[in-house]
């Protein structure tokens, strides 16, 4: 059941708040046959109900038979429609929220214990684990064998750790000081054909010798065995007629909405299929013929793939598309032809060889996918997914079969070192540097990557980092040169962390790649591996297996430091929504609980504490759509409702003296109810106060998001983490301050935002400063002012010092970032001087524009009342304006440095799911802000034409913050 069904329970609930109500009536169904219905508390714990259950039951028939209340436990339809055993009976109604009110009691079965922390791992991740029980996938069952064996050994070593040892292990000093497969099937019946679209696909071994494949000495494939083979990789479609939609008789073919221009006189399907590595396309893609008619298409002919299976790589991956070419729509009084136009409408990725390194055989069922990646080649989408789709009902599904080599299976060879081919350079080391010096989103020439490969050993011991660079010149095509890379990789000197990001992109496939870079991130600190684990985790897409070296090296290194676990835990949690990736992280999930069981109550808590958020927060929508007519009762009835909810004794015990799931360091000891508001925004975030022990008293803000725009939550988080990088950087040299926020995405549009203290946004400062808002905007004065109001004598001073190099930082980061919609409630103070930015909607250069005009024509914000501050309220205080540029220009360079990283950093994220990075052209912005590819002289002098142009421009940006303001103060 798709995860966006409305949970009734939930609604029923909100509404109860509403009421004031706190009993629920529940249908019980007991096992001799015996129907109660109930009221109970909602806040009840499902032991105490059970107790009142049993004690109904008792002037009920067939009581006696019902045996002891321990031998039973209680089954509910939970919110994705399936059955969950509530085995934790500790758990209270409310947080278990049933899809409906309806409990049954079955009998307990042997192995509670088992059974007891099985429940209590699929509650906290989200994902039943008898949903993975289920699962007919030897690769899913041969992973949790694995990672239970392994989780096994890990927790009987803990039992014999001291407590100074067990402390040492999950709590590192150095972070924490203070604080599947589808079923195989030989045909389908009538029904599956009205909605598929099916072909069937063989290797073709006509060419194939007999003695090769079918020698008892010979069982496996090898490159040696086979390099005479001549046998071509080959597709043959041969299907019979589909249906691509099954919701009418004969509908016609499904289109993109945005693709829905055109009008459909004659619909011809075709099928295109291609052999990738990465992004690099083995040779030539296969198309079907073009098959004519509404609603059902027929092939028949053989598509070849002219490359052998001796050549295939481990990692190559067969990726599928069909699209319909259609007649453009001719225009009015034109006799010209328009031409044709093809409208993709589903692809599918497969991988040839499974994870036990064994060329697929038998028949395969592929369930597409329908949204298209923009701008994609060919049709082809090789850095999708390669799992099917789980919401089968309505794709379209590709029957698939690959014949059997019998009587012997065939497996990638293992690897055999070559022998050496070492060639002698005659380039000489200028001209080599000169290529492996480039930027990452650089292309090579054929004729560059040829001499790279020719001169690989001199790359080896005179440019190491340049692997990237040579990996991107292997003709992966080419079974010589894959082991020759091999052999190379074994004595290839190791890279720095940093350097070993890069192989970890969607370009980089290789196993053995792969595993080198793992072996390069192993030399990571805790605290450097935590500033990169949001793009690890992203990584996780790329791999096509669930036993891989990245997913042994991030259970290990969070098993061994709960920080990091902690946040792998809601990283990976947080997209258990996304149907391509639920299945490889739900496996993950469970392999770190079971291996870090004392964390468990720990997250427990935290997810807990969410799902009352949530709660409050669809009580405070729904109390708005009642009281819509009434904008002032509304605010009145709601704020109400809300304190009357987080008072409740559920609530308060739920939401209190837990760690913070922004930072595990800090301890939430009790919400200060008075303090707690939601936001007047669409989707009411809710603005929650905690009472802090560890923190001396002072208070401590959470803001709760949830709703439609809160996956720009992930693209903040990517920002923070950029943020971050930034200031460890910049801070060696202090030329500059950012004020780091946390920022976490929690779930399917859900998450937490940390509010940073004593702050106010320039919108406020200036609407206080002055009785008409659209003058508020040009008071150079109000933001000093209001620093003079905070800061007195020495303070005032270093205010100004801390807003001076903050405005820098963010100056710098801003532009280089392209960071866009940067209105006047966009941009914070606080008290203490630092400036920083908030809400990046939009980054890479995706500027707001209205009617075709660009609403941002500044490439960063730097107005005159900033000046005003840095200058101290004195005009002709040029040195301090001096210095300021001068910090401003000194960061930018250090950035320059480092523009590799930030390349990679953002490349890994290209999966992520954040709507303006998709694609390598997205990332081209960073390249050009950073001007690399050009000299220090020259890029200084690119930013400096810039910074003359925002100071210059300035009067558009407070333009446009006199208009925001107008608006704001109107709508308050």
């Amino acid at each position: 059941m798709p995860p966006a069904m409305t949970n009734l329970m939930d609604l029923w609930a909100a509404h109860s708040q509403l009421s004031g109500e706190d009993l629920v009536t529940v249908d019980f169904l007991l096992p001799t046959g015996i129907y109660i219905q109930m009221d109970v508390p909602r806040e009840a714990t499902i032991q105490h109900i059970k107790l009142l259950l049993w004690k109904q039951a008792q002037s009920y028939p067939l009581f006696p038979s019902l045996g002891e209340m321990e031998g039973h436990m209680f089954e509910c339809v939970n919110q994705a429609a399936v059955h969950e055993e509530l085995e934790d009976e500790t758990r209270r109604l409310c947080d278990v929220r049933p899809f409906w009110p309806m409990l049954k009691l079955v009998t307990r079965n042997c192995g509670r214990a088992e059974r007891l922390l099985d429940s209590k791992i699929g509650v906290l991740i989200g994902k039943g684990l008898h949903e993975l029980d289920a699962l007919q996938d030897q690769e899913v069952k041969d992973f949790r064998s694995k990672m239970f064996r392994i989780s096994e050994e890990k927790m009987q070593r803990v039992q014999l750790m001291t407590w100074s040892e067990w402390l040492q292990a999950c709590f590192s000093p150095q972070l924490e000081p203070g604080g599947g497969a589808t079923p195989v099937t030989d045909g389908v019946n009538d029904k599956q054909a009205e909605a598929s679209l099916k072909v069937t696909m063989h290797f073709d071994q006509s060419q194939v010798p007999n003695t090769c494949l079918q020698a008892k000495e010979c069982p496996h494939l090898t490159l040696v065995q086979v390099s005479t083979v001549q046998a071509m990789f080959e597709k043959e479609i041969s299907a019979i007629g589909a249906v691509v939609n099954r919701k009418s008789s004969n509908p016609p073919l499904p289109l993109p909405p945005k693709r829905r221009g055109p009008s459909v006189s004659q619909t011809v399907c075709v099928v295109r299929a291609g052999l990738f590595h990465g992004t690099e396309l083995l040779c030539k893609p296969a198309v079907s013929s073009e098959s004519s008619g509404r609603s059902e298409h027929v092939w028949n002919r053989t598509l070849e793939f002219d490359i052998t299976v001796s050549d295939l790589p481990r990692m190559a991956r067969l990726c599928f598309a069909v699209y319909a070419v259609m007649d453009k729509v001719k225009k009015q009084k034109s006799t010209k032809n328009s031409g044709k136009v093809h409208y993709p409408v589903a692809w599918v990725n497969t991988m040839v060889f499974d994870y036990k390194g064994q060329l697929k055989t038998g028949d395969i069922i592929l369930h597409s996918w329908s949204s298209f990646p923009d701008e994609l080649e060919e049709m082809l989408n090789p850095i999708g997914t390669i799992q099917t789709n789980p919401y089968t009902e309505n794709t379209t599904a590709l029957h698939i079969h690959l014949p059997d080599y019998n009587p012997h299976t065939i497996l990638f060879p293992p690897f055999d070192k070559p022998l050496w081919n070492r060639t002698h350079s005659y380039v000489t080391p200028c001209e080599l540097k000169e290529i492996m010096e480039r930027d990452p989103l650089s292309q090579l020439c054929e004729n560059e990557k040829d001499l790279i490969w020719t001169l690989r050993y001199d790359c080896m011991e005179n440019f190491p980092q340049s692997l990237p660079k040579l990996l991107l010149s292997v003709k992966w095509s080419k079974h010589e040169d894959m082991a020759q890379l091999q052999a190379l990789l074994q004595i290839w000197p190791k890279l720095s962390p940093r350097d070993a990001l890069e192989l970890l992109d969607f370009n980089y496939p290789d196993q053995y790649v792969r595993e080198y870079a793992v072996g390069c991130l192993r030399d990571m600190s805790d605290e450097e591996l935590s500033q990169y684990l949001l793009q690890l985790v992203q990584v996780l897409r790329y791999e096509p297996y669930y036993d891989c070296a990245l997913t042994r090296f991030l259970l290990n290194r969070a098993q061994c430091n709960r920080n990091i676990g902690h946040f792998l835990f809601w990283h990976l949690r947080s997209e258990m929504h996304m149907p391509a990736v639920a299945v490889q992280f739900s496996l993950i999930l469970e392999a770190y609980c079971r291996g870090s069981i004392p964390h468990i109550e720990v997250l427990k808590k935290q997810v807990e504490a969410l799902s009352k958020l949530k709660s409050v927060n669809e009580l405070i929508k729904l109390g708005t759509i009642k009281n819509a007519r009434s904008k002032t009762k509304e605010a009145m009835l709601t704020k109400e409702a809300m304190m009357t909810c987080l008072r409740q004794s559920g609530y308060t015990e739920t939401l209190s003296d837990l760690h913070s799931p922004l930072n595990p360091s800090v301890l939430l000891s009790g919400i200060n109810v008075e303090k707690c508001r939601y936001m007047d925004s669409k989707m009411k975030p809710l603005w929650i106060v905690y009472n802090n022990k560890l923190l001396g008293g002072d208070t401590l803000g959470i803001i709760f998001k949830n709703g439609d725009g809160t996956r720009g939550l992930d693209l903040t988080l990517t920002w923070c983490i950029s943020m971050l990088l930034m200031m460890i950087h910049w801070n060696k040299m202090c030329l500059c301050r950012i004020v780091p926020y946390g920022c976490l995405a929690t779930g399917d549009r859900s998450g937490l935002i940390e509010v940073v203290s004593s702050a106010d946004t320039i919108a406020n400062i200036q609407l206080t400063s002055s009785n008409v808002a659209a003058a508020a905007a040009f008071n150079k004065d109000a933001l000093l002012n209001w620093l003079k109001e905070k800061n007195s004598g020495d303070a005032l001073e270093k205010a100004i010092e801390e807003f001076t190099l903050s405005c820098a930082g963010y100056c710098v980061a801003t532009y280089v970032l392209g960071i866009g919609d940067r209105h006047s409630d966009n941009i914070m103070v606080r008290s203490t001087g630092q400036l920083f930015h908030i809400d990046f909607g939009h980054i890479l250069g995706n500027f707001k524009s209205k009617f075709g005009i660009k609403r941002e024509r500044v490439p960063f914000i730097l107005t005159h009342d900033f000046i005003h501050v840095i200058q101290q309220g004195k005009t002709g205080n040029t040195e301090k304006f001096g210095s300021f540029r001068n910090y401003c220009e000194q960061a930018y360079l250090i950035l320059r440095r480092n523009g590799n990283l930030f390349i990679t950093l953002f490349a890994l994220m290209l999966t992520a799911g954040l709507p303006e990075l998709t694609s390598v052209k997205d990332i081209q912005y960073l390249k050009d802000s950073l001007a690399l590819g050009k000299t220090d002289d020259e890029a200084l002098k690119q930013f400096r034409q810039k910074f003359d142009e925002a100071l210059r421009e300035s009067w558009t940006t407070k333009v446009n913050w006199m208009a925001h303001n107008v608006v704001k103060d109107n709508r308050s």
